[in-house]
């Protein structure tokens, strides 16, 4: 598994590259000081697995993880334990205390390999289908939702806004942690704001730079970032 350390520190970069080299599965293949260090790199190496720091100057890891197209398996080191429930809202995979021990690492990359393991194998059966049913709560409102009438997912603010008949509640969730659940065959990413249900495409049109416009039945207009516009057209193919 290539993998990238990210962590403003130096000396916790350079302790936890040390433990690393114990593990055979594991290529250290870069290193990142900031969460805009890291993006550049992750973007352009596309590792398997990030070990991802959260508190760092500039953006914190979870920041750095909303501003990602492309998210690899993310274990978070840090060294603030009230930070564990969130982290698992974003989907990551585990959460390590520093200073990191060594036997949690070895559990945490046994996870990391099962799971790249899984998705390599095209293993959905836990992903959520369009006929399947969810339920959501907005304030006092709620809703027993089939996803066949979600017709796309949001970012508003630090929640994501859930298009449904003429509803728009919002949910505590992350856009990355609905794309780890929902079926990419059926739901999918647009850009980094927008999840789309392509059961709901009315037309497409090319737009700029190579990319393309998407109309949802119901009059929303999404804009397919090109690296998207690349993956919608395999996804979309013979």
């Amino acid at each position: 598994m290539k993998a990238i350390v990210v962590d403003d520190s130096r000396l916790a970069r350079n302790e936890l590259k040390r433990l690393l080299k114990e593990f055979d599965n594991i290529i250290v293949s870069s290193e990142a000081a900031n969460a805009a260090e890291a993006k550049d790199k992750i973007e352009e190496e596309k590792p398997d697995l990030v070990f991802l720091d959260i508190q760092m100057p500039g953006k914190s890891g979870f920041e750095l993880l909303e501003d990602l197209e492309y998210l690899p398996v993310i274990i978070f080191t840090t060294a603030y334990d009230e930070y564990a429930i969130k982290a698992f809202e974003y989907n990551a995979l585990d959460y390590l205390m520093k200073p990191v021990d060594k036997d949690r690492l070895s559990a945490a990359i046994s996870k990391a390999a099962e799971n790249i393991r899984k998705k390599a194998e095209g293993d959905d059966e836990d992903r959520m289908t369009i006929d399947d049913q969810v339920f959501v709560k907005d304030g006092e409102k709620c809703w027993f939702v089939h996803l066949d009438h979600v017709r796309l997912f949001e970012v508003d603010g630090n929640y994501t806004k859930i298009h449904f008949d003429e509803n728009k509640p919002m949910i505590p969730r992350t856009l990355n942690y609905l794309e780890s659940r929902l079926d990419p065959k059926t739901f999918f990413r647009a850009n980094r704001q927008q999840i789309i249900n392509l059961k709901w495409v009315e037309k497409i049109e090319p737009w700029f730079s190579g990319s393309i416009k998407i109309y949802l039945k119901g009059g929303h207009e999404v804009d397919v970032s090109r690296r998207q516009t690349q993956r919608f057209k395999e996804l979309m193919s013979f």
